[in-house]
């Protein structure tokens, strides 16, 4: 055996393990609150537009209605602003900026001499002239002002005009649709105020600078944006960082050799055979569990169809025996229910295996703990109705001023009302609650690193961080209510979720005697440490061209590349833990015990965890977050190839493992069909993997190459979604959806819904057969 390093040994021992973590935090806070303090400080400022003579044009009153039209109305699910939210419409921002910049040519153009001897070198004089004063910052803070030229002027009116065509005119090229969406001219008017205003900030210079405050996105060489030096600097850097911190934690990897296969599975129970599921008798907490996987699969359903809407709307197939779906479900509602809605039945899968455990890591059951789980259980269902109703009236003006509470909050991820996200704070603060009352009794004095202990902290970080999704209103500037989402968002998906992973992974291994608890606490603290190291400041990337200074490009292009080492070290630990059950079958049978693996099906799906963690978190996040890499993709189908292979390949398939795993202990082992299950999950990954493959990738490097050639609103536009070539990907995706759906989600889902009349019955917990394994987990 190698003898491993000094330091190695150090930061192994248990009673080390605060230093690190303690360090990482400090960083991590710091980074977060200078990011934090430049949002605020940095922000572009919404001010208002007067002509030469003084008179306003546009005022800053006006630019905030238009941003609150554009979430009253969910616009952020058909269009994008800054690169962020939805592919079916524009980037408003890109978009606005490129016909402001044509409106200012053609004004210019008018009032040449229509006799020039040279018109070509007319034309390029007078774009010359619109790129410089699209890049002139006249911003005076005394008055909170900004002078405009007569061009800018005329430029100001196209765009309005622009986009009161866009929500009333059916013929439009641009049109939205169904046409009349948005039938209030006032509120188109402020509505194309407030585009213009994000145009303005990615195109006119930061103060003391020769860029914008978007670093010159998005791409558009006709207005003249262009990618910045630092962009192309920070991206070498970025590498460079990714090649040194994966050398290093490899070297470090390579000496470590506790955590080899023997290591592993020594000590680790009996594996989970079919006589042991026959006696398991589960308690009244464990079967109560079962109607949260029940109600996840039905949404599970339901927001695949709601995204098998949305795709539709791309091709334009919306009419169904003479019934037109766009009329009563326009893409801004489904869409909503698709994204929401994925990280509802995620949720529910996550707090239902918790509570299942907890039995089997206390010894008992606290009082009360089966009236307070029925009770959460009742206040999601009450959100989740309360949230599909008010995604769907909020954008159709229903609610009024009540929208952004009990209908749609417009922000991506985000969508539901306010009331709702309360809602979801409680449920939240109970889920904690009931899990540390379930394992307080496993508290060790002197030992804080126990898998008990994890699931409480993760827990609890991911309650404190939805916290940030109450900070802005609907008059907060757009760059810094941003920053809060992406608080919620990419924290939550980039950070704890991942961590929460690994200890949910880490406990079915244990549970289903593959590996030993000791091992799966130090890959769970090793994990945490990587995931929380790299992801917390790798937030920065979401704000490369969302108005941020060079300093949140650098840390976005350094911490958000070194997101991938943990990815590979996972990839690594899956090698080895797919052999398990072999190694320990022969093992069982040599001791003349049971050799028969009852859960093949809910190790398949772990081990797809694995591989999209790898694949689709790991590549196709590494391919988009050099910043030179991004300020090109940025908010094209690359983006979405990245989003469903990492959310549906990673939490998707932990979900489903989830499910499975309690419903093997949950019903008779006699109902249990493992072909259904081995089959549910080729069809599911094979069915992603196509979806990628013929539509996801393609569609996104053909978009990248448009960008490029084009310009950034060319990619966005309407004339290039119904191109022949991007609507032939998207038609492709039918195969992999088809896969999807009729050989994995329709018999999983039936089988889970079937299950409801299969259920053992509960015992009080005190006879059930598992007692003595549970030493075996508790940490």
């Amino acid at each position: 055996m190698k003898p491993e390093s000094t330091f190695l040994n150090y930061l192994m021992n248990p009673k080390n393990w605060w230093v690190p973590f303690l360090v990482i935090f400090v960083i991590s806070i710091a980074g977060l609150t200078f990011i934090g303090y430049q949002t605020y400080t940095e922000a572009p400022p919404i001010p208002n537009f007067v002509d030469s003579d003084g008179n306003r044009v546009v005022s800053k009153e006006q630019i905030l209605s238009g941003q609150e039209v554009f979430h009253r109305y969910a616009l952020m699910e058909y269009g994008s602003m800054f690169g962020d939210g939805a592919l079916r419409g524009p980037d408003f921002t890109a978009q606005a900026l490129h016909e402001n910049a044509l409106a200012m040519k053609s004004f210019y153009s008018l009032t040449m001499d229509k006799n020039s001897d040279d018109r070509g070198f007319g034309d390029e004089g007078v774009l010359s002239i619109v790129q410089k004063e699209i890049k002139n910052n006249t911003y005076d803070p005394s008055d909170n002002s900004v002078e405009v030229t007569d061009a800018q002027v005329y430029g100001i009116q196209a765009v309005q005009d622009f986009y009161i065509r866009m929500f009333t005119d059916p013929t439009f090229k641009e049109g939205f649709q169904p046409s009349g969406y948005i039938t209030d001219e006032q509120e188109l008017r402020d509505l194309g105020m407030f585009f213009y205003w994000g145009s303005w900030v990615c195109s006119v210079s930061r103060p003391g600078y020769k860029y914008s405050y978007t670093h010159n996105w998005p791409y558009d060489e006709f207005a003249g944006n262009l990618p910045t030096p630092s962009t192309l600097i920070w991206s070498i850097v970025g590498l460079l960082g990714l090649v040194l911190g994966l050398g290093l934690v490899m070297y470090y990897y390579g000496q470590f050799e506790q955590l080899n296969q023997d290591y592993l599975i020594k000590g680790a129970s009996e594996m989970v055979t079919e006589d042991k599921l026959k006696s398991f008798r589960p308690s009244p907490t464990q079967r109560a569990t079962f109607k949260f996987f029940y109600v996840a699969m039905i949404l599970f359903l339901v927001q695949v169809l709601a995204g098998v809407l949305t795709v539709h709307d791309f091709v334009g197939f919306t009419k169904y025996f003479g019934w037109e779906t766009q009329e009563l479900l326009p893409i801004t509602i489904s869409r909503s229910w698709h994204v929401q809605l994925s990280l509802f039945w995620i949720s529910a899968c996550w707090v239902g295996i918790s509570f299942f455990v907890l039995p089997l890591l206390a010894n008992k059951e606290p009082k009360g703990q089966l009236t307070l789980i029925n009770l959460l259980f009742w206040v999601f269902f009450v959100m989740v109705a309360g949230t599909v109703i008010g995604l769907f009236m909020g954008p159709k003006g229903m609610m009024g001023e009540y929208s952004r509470w009990l209908g749609h909050q417009g922000w991506e991820f985000v969508e539901l009302g306010r009331l709702y996200q309360y809602m979801l704070l409680s449920i939240f603060t109970l889920w904690a609650l009931i899990v540390y009352q379930g394992v307080k009794g496993t508290f060790k004095p002197g030992m804080p690193w126990g898998l008990p202990n994890w699931l409480v902290y993760s827990i609890c970080c991911i309650l404190l961080l939805l916290l940030s999704g109450f900070v802005a209103s609907p008059e907060t500037n757009f760059v810094i209510a941003d920053f809060w989402r992406w608080m919620v968002v990419h924290m939550w998906v980039e950070a704890f979720f991942e961590v929460f992973t690994t200890i949910i992974v880490g406990y079915m291994m244990v549970m289903m005697g593959l590996v030993n608890r000791q091992a799966v606490v130090k890959v769970v603290y090793l994990s945490a440490l990587l995931f929380l190291g790299s992801g917390l400041m790798g937030i920065s990337h979401n704000f490369y061209w969302n108005a941020k200074p060079v300093a949140t490009l650098a840390l976005g292009s350094v911490f958000s590349t070194l997101q991938v080492v943990p990815l590979i070290l996972l990839t690594l630990e899956a090698w080895k833990m797919q052999k398990m059950p072999y190694l320990l079958g022969k093992k069982e049978k040599s001791r003349g015990k049971s050799s028969l693996f009852a859960m093949p099906g809910v190790f398949l799906f772990i081990l797809g965890v694995t591989f999209w963690n790898f694949f689709g978190a790991g590549v196709f996040g590494l391919i988009i977050n050099l910043p030179i890499a991004n300020y090109y993709e940025h908010g094209t189908y690359l983006t979405v190839n990245h989003g469903h292979a990492a959310l549906m390949g990673v939490y998707g398939n932990l979900s489903i493992a989830a499910i499975l795993f309690c419903l093997r202990f949950l019903i008779k082992p006699e109902k249990w069909n493992d072909s259904l299950i081995k089959t549910a999950f080729w069809s599911i990954n094979i069915g992603l993997l196509l979806m990628v493959a013929l539509d996801l990738f393609p569609a996104g490097i053909h978009q990248l190459v448009a960008v490029m050639e084009n310009g950034y609103w060319y990619a966005r536009s309407q004339e290039f979604i119904q191109s022949v070539p991007f609507q032939s990907f998207t038609w492709l995706r039918l195969v992999g959806g088809s896969v999807f759906c009729l050989g994995g989600l329709f018999p999983l889902t039936w089988f889970v819904l079937r299950s409801a009349r299969d259920l053992k019955k509960s015992s009080p917990f005190q006879e059930s057969v598992v007692k003595e394994e549970k030493e075996e987990i508790v940490a």
